[in-house]
């Protein structure tokens, strides 16, 4: 009883943060400028701390947990090799994903309001705006024989009022291996980012995962303050990356409702990221939003993709993309009875420099033997 009170006190204290966090946003750091970029406090806290941990963190954190907080199990801290993010759920979060809970969807409408509410009011002013990381859900997972903490964060950028926030759920080990490739890159700007210290105990308890929580939103803050670690591909692949790998495993075996969810997720990260001027993965994902939306019966939808496709290819060089997206559209714009000359055309002048086979391969072939690496 006395440690769900103590649950509950924190997660009331936890909603004060985020407007703490928005309100401090104003005339101080317009006047520092853009290059006055100062880190908050450490991300790490320690264990004397645990008393005042209510009163330092607020936010719209909420916990899950199968069994006991007391329990010692370490998983998530174990020594790691630079192994590639996995396909499944582990990375992906499936689960926290596709069925979040009604505290966490509480705490996505809740993020967005306030950062709805913050947008109009400095949209007009010279204060730089970041993209706002916050940890909406932290769930024990249990995955024989092994047992990790998913934390599933709101990743919200600049932009209309109505914007909502894009996810992800990553793991402990997920944030390390970032913390370590880009540490091993970018040895100098790293050297002023903290990261919360491994433990060996009590590791699912409420404290440590609001400790790491707080601590994972600063990390993801402090990296994206800083040029030169904002555009590292290390970083890019850790937003991105798993959730288009699972969007295509999806794909691939016929899941479109599920597999649309998660490229729809990916294109919004990518949007938020300011990543759609690199085209290949922003290309890709429009592919597979096109796929999905085709196969589940809605041209229209399908159309969309492949025009928004071709107007990120524009008159570039041939991409091995761009003949299958004018080939779909014109074959959706012949069921829909629109327009279909130009895409014609810009197809034959390819096929007639024997740029592509006749007829291309279809946006569906090229996803299932695309690699995602």
């Amino acid at each position: 009883v006395h440690r769900g009170a103590q649950k509950g006190y924190m997660t009331s204290r936890l909603l004060l943060r985020l407007r703490h966090a928005l309100a401090s946003e104003g005339p101080a750091e317009a006047a520092a400028g853009p290059e006055a970029e100062q880190f908050p406090e450490s991300s790490e806290l320690e264990d004397d701390d645990a008393e005042g941990l209510s009163s330092r963190l607020s936010g719209t954190l909420s916990f899950t947990s199968a069994e006991d907080d007391e329990d010692e199990d370490e998983e998530d801290d174990e020594v790691a090799g630079p192994d590639p993010l996995p396909l499944g759920d582990r990375a992906s979060g499936e689960d926290a994903e596709q069925n979040p809970s009604p505290d966490g969807q509480r705490s996505s409408q809740l993020l967005a309001r306030q950062w709805q509410d913050f947008w109009k009011k400095s949209r007009n002013t010279l204060v730089p705006q970041r993209l706002l990381f916050e940890v909406t859900s932290a769930n024990v997972v249990k995955d024989p024989p092994s047992k990790y903490v998913l934390y599933t964060l709101a990743v919200m950028g600049p932009g209309p009022p109505d914007h909502q926030p894009a996810h992800i759920s990553r793991r402990y080990s997920d944030f390390e291996r970032l913390h370590r490739n880009l540490q091993r890159q970018f040895r100098g700007p790293m050297a002023a980012i903290s990261f919360p210290r491994k433990r060996l105990r009590r590791n699912f308890t409420a404290e440590t995962i609001a400790r790491r929580s707080r601590a994972f939103e600063q990390f993801l803050s402090h990296l994206q303050a800083v040029p030169e670690l904002r555009h590292a591909p290390d970083l890019q692949d850790f937003f991105v990356l798993p959730e288009l790998r699972r969007a295509q495993s999806l794909t691939c075996t016929g899941l479109y409702r599920e597999a649309l969810a998660l490229w729809a997720n990916a294109w919004q990260l990518q949007a938020q990221l300011g990543t759609l001027s690199s085209p290949d993965r922003p290309l890709l994902t429009l592919a597979g939003l096109a796929v999905c939306h085709q196969e589940m019966e809605d041209p229209g939808e399908a159309r969309a993709c492949c025009e928004r496709a071709l107007q990120l290819l524009g008159d570039k060089s041939p991409h091995p993309l761009l003949a299958p997206f004018l080939e779909a559209h014109v074959r959706l714009s012949w069921r829909l009875g629109l327009d279909k000359r130009q895409s014609e055309a810009r197809l034959q002048v390819l096929q007639e420099a024997g740029l592509t086979p006749t007829p291309p391969p279809s946006l569906k072939e090229l996803l299932i033997k695309e690699v995602l690496d």
